[in-house]
């Protein structure tokens, strides 16, 4: 042991620079992983958050100043490694096999130490982690400010000398990516998955606002102030906490519940985040689009006369995108929209999309303002339907089996494929 003692100083040494690149490792992580709602809500927060969110505008000079530092500390740790590999292999006591030992163990450190665990603890709670490291991280990032120029000429020369020649690709088009996932040589299985993707991505572009929302009986909104105690223990079906106007019930602000860590106690209030609103007629990726441009993850559907219809959230379009057929009974009812009771007779859901039916049975159906089974049908009888009512529209007969006061009907359908379809 008294052969270790004149390396005890370096060893220090190595520990204190494993701590600093474990800190700016953790304050990458934390920072760019922050969402836009988070930099903004942080941005009229405490100081330390808005210094963490003013770092995230300039995110170019941040990442700069952190991959400086990082190199600078790891050039140093590992050059403070070879000396005490080099004492340790003079040493007569411990000899070559522990100066091999030592050196393994110093990348091994670094790599876990340094990289995987502070970066794995940072993703988890990044908001929490970016608070208190922002103020040091700032002062670490106003140091090399002088020498910032020199890094940036020094990244477009060598991205101009190794890549000369990078220009940006050209639009593709959704023919092009069916070619690329046909030539792929994937599994056929996979193939299809990927196909019914992008199918259902063109198919945004049809989809009706009005036909994918969750409709106002789906859902409850409750009036400011608000706590977690108004939600009795249970969380919304959507995910959100849709909170209205104070003199009204049109929804006005929304809190996203299931992915928070920690809840503010009775100021969940300032946790909620203003909401968009479409008109009922725009389309599903009209949705996706304003919601993407400002950062909003609830839109409101509003009727003509501009009432509150029911909202959609940025799940329910990914949902539309990623399940191989997306149903909205299925999402919101927990149902299958349709299915065969026995050869030519099919239970059917009233939430069930026209469109969808009319692409299941493979047929032409009569054209209608209605989007849904239900509003078909209650658009056919003038009323609001009840069990034993029967509906011939075009070449369907749709016999109403249940039909609660609040909530969704269920139909009996078959076919008459002799009847004509009017126009």
């Amino acid at each position: 042991m008294n052969s270790l003692l004149p390396l005890l100083p370096w060893l220090i040494s190595m520990i204190v620079l494993m701590a600093c690149s474990a800190f700016f490792s953790a304050s990458e992580a934390a920072l760019f992983f922050l969402r836009p709602r988070d930099r903004k809500a942080m941005a009229d927060g405490t100081p330390a958050q808005r210094v963490a969110a003013g770092l995230m505008e300039d995110p170019d000079r941040l990442l700069s100043a952190v991959l400086f530092w990082n190199l600078v500390i790891n050039i140093t740790y590992f050059a403070i490694s070879s000396v005490c590999t080099l004492q340790l292999e003079r040493t007569e006591e411990l000899g070559q096999t522990w100066a091999v030992g030592f050196a393994a163990v110093s990348v091994l450190a670094v790599i876990f130490f340094c990289e995987m665990l502070p970066k794995s603890i940072a993703v988890l709670q990044p908001r929490r982690l970016a608070e208190m490291v922002a103020i040091p991280l700032s002062w670490a990032v106003r140091v090399i400010d002088p020498v910032m120029p020199m890094l940036k000429a020094v990244n477009i020369v060598s991205r101009r000398l190794l890549i000369p020649r990078l220009q940006q690709e050209d639009y593709l088009h959704s023919t092009d990516l069916e070619r690329a996932i046909r030539v792929s040589g994937k599994d056929e299985a996979l193939i299809k998955q990927e196909q019914a993707v992008l199918h259902n991505i063109v198919r945004l572009s049809e989809i009706r606002a009005d036909e994918w929302m969750r409709p106002r009986t789906q859902f409850d909104a409750y009036s400011p102030p608000v706590s977690l105690a108004d939600l009795e223990g249970k969380l919304p079906r959507s995910g959100y906490m849709l909170i209205t106007e104070p003199d009204s019930d049109e929804i006005e602000k929304a809190i996203r519940l299931d992915n928070l860590f920690s809840f503010p106690g009775e100021e969940i209030e300032r946790l909620a985040e203003p909401v968009l609103y479409m008109p009922w007629c725009s389309t599903v990726a009209d949705a996706l689009e304003k919601m993407t441009q400002r950062e909003r993850e609830v839109c409101v559907i509003v009727n003509e006369f501009g009432d509150s219809i029911g909202i959609l959230t940025i799940e329910d379009i990914l949902e539309t995108v990623f399940h191989y057929s997306p149903s909205r009974s299925m999402r919101l009812l927990d149902i299958n929209p349709m299915h065969e009771i026995e050869p030519g007779r099919w239970a059917v859901s009233g939430m069930m999309s026209l469109r969808l039916l009319a692409r299941q049975l493979d047929l032409e159906i009569p054209e209608t303002h209605s989007i849904t089974v239900a509003g078909m049908v209650q658009e056919q009888m003038q009323r609001l339907a009840e069990p034993g009512d029967l509906v011939e529209w075009g070449p369907l007969n749709l016999l109403v089996k249940e039909s609660p006061q609040r909530g969704n009907i269920l139909l009996e359908l078959t076919l008459d494929l002799d009847r004509e379809v009017e126009p």
